[in-house]
């Protein structure tokens, strides 16, 4: 079998930045903060997304907004992921202080969840090219090196792949990610490899995979199949993120238990303490999908009531266990 690594493995140019591989982290709500972005870089994701951001919230400065885009001078280069259907928001918000540390400025015009997609936002904005347009135009005006995510389109008949790339392209995207499932697909199914391929054919800027990728075998396929420059992990991130030193052939000694402790001082290190339980909770449920006894070790995990004493449960959890 062909290796990601071996085969398809590089640097990427976006704009005037370059990633250093070209295997990403995807934007997740409730989960890319910085923690998880860097230990998903320190793996060898070339770049890790925070997770989506509202640029009307940044614009009527919304502090609980603006605490998603805590980050350091290690985390290079930044990427942050706005959300919204306004185009003089976005222009705001990428001009603003509150991205200013962000080099890359990625728009979300694929998420599916119905609220999203009804308020024009997300999936929505793959129907109304003119406005997907402004949008991009509005983020570029701001000097920074902009990307967008997006899906096929909003179901089989009608699928806007290819005429959505040309347009990020001639409204000045320096990088697209299809997903390669329509909106009604949702999370569930095989991505359409055929989607993603289409879009590589009508543009020329780089195109980014994602979808569906859980092993080095569904990367390398993704690439065979559809041509693309990159690959972007999602959800499978969050269960095991050495599939980025897998695919990227970083070495390394992590367990998930150095993993989930190393999370636990990060957190501890940006957030207040009961921020930070919570985000190693959710993290940590993660890491133990595939061991015995979850129910149980989520119980305790639950009845703690410092970092300390939640530490010391996650020890015999993931102490035996190689990630």
């Amino acid at each position: 079998m062909k290796s990601f690594c071996g085969n398809y493995l590089k640097k990427l140019h976006i704009g005037n930045i370059t990633a250093g591989s070209n295997v990403f982290m995807a934007p997740l709500a409730g989960y890319t903060c910085y923690p998880f972005r860097m230990m998903c870089r320190r793996l060898g994701a070339g770049l890790a997304f925070t997770e989506m951001v509202s640029a009307n919230g940044l614009k009527y400065n919304d502090k609980a907004t603006a605490k998603l885009l805590y980050t350091t001078d290690e985390e290079s280069p930044k990427a942050v992921q706005l959300l919204g259907s306004v185009p003089s928001a976005f222009e705001y918000a990428c001009k603003g202080e509150y991205t200013k540390d962000y080099d890359i400025v990625d728009i979300n015009m694929g998420c599916p969840v119905p609220n999203i997609v009804k308020s024009g936002e997300g999936c929505a904005l793959t129907q109304d090219l003119p406005l997907a347009s402004r949008i991009i135009e509005a983020c570029k005006r701001s000097g920074k090196t902009v990307t967008v995510k997006f899906r096929p389109g909003m179901n089989k008949s009608r699928i806007v792949v290819s005429e959505f790339a040309r347009m990020c392209e001639d409204s000045g995207a320096d990088m697209i990610t299809v997903h390669g499932r329509t909106r009604n697909m949702m999370y569930d199914g095989e991505p359409v490899y055929e989607y993603i391929d289409a879009a590589k054919r009508a543009v020329n800027i780089p195109v980014i995979a994602n979808g569906g990728i859980r092993s080095e075998e569904d990367a390398v396929r993704m690439m065979d199949r559809t041509g693309a420059d990159g690959v972007m992990i999602a959800r499978y991130g969050l269960e095991d993120p050495m599939i980025f030193a897998r695919l990227t052939g970083r070495k390394t000694d992590a367990t998930k238990l150095s993993l989930i402790l190393d999370q636990a001082e990060l957190a501890q290190s940006c957030f207040d303490e009961t921020a930070a339980m919570e985000y190693v909770r959710k993290i940590a449920s993660y890491f133990m999908k595939k061991i015995p006894g979850t129910k149980n070790y989520k119980q305790e995990m639950f009845r703690c009531g410092s970092m300390e004493e939640l530490k010391k449960i996650l020890v015999p959890i993931f102490g035996e266990t190689e990630i």
